[in-house]
């Protein structure tokens, strides 16, 4: 589990990871992944996205962004 009544566990420095389904009625299940990184200042980064590789791009773009 990655959260607690709602709220992120995820330590500082590290990344969280889960994994879930979507059900689009007749076009199927389409499995996703959330994910949580919690930068070393202590500031959360969290997305969905399609796949773990995906997930961590958006988060390299926001890591980025904070580095100016």
């Amino acid at each position: 589990m990655t959260d607690l009544n709602g709220c992120s566990t995820c330590q500082t420095g590290q990344e969280q990871i889960e994994y879930f389904t979507v059900d689009l009625g007749r076009k199927g299940v389409k499995e996703k992944v959330q994910y949580d990184y919690r930068h070393t200042d202590g500031e959360l980064f969290s997305c969905i996205a399609d796949n773990i590789a995906l997930a961590r791009s958006r988060r390299d773009v926001w890591l980025q962004k904070k580095a100016g």
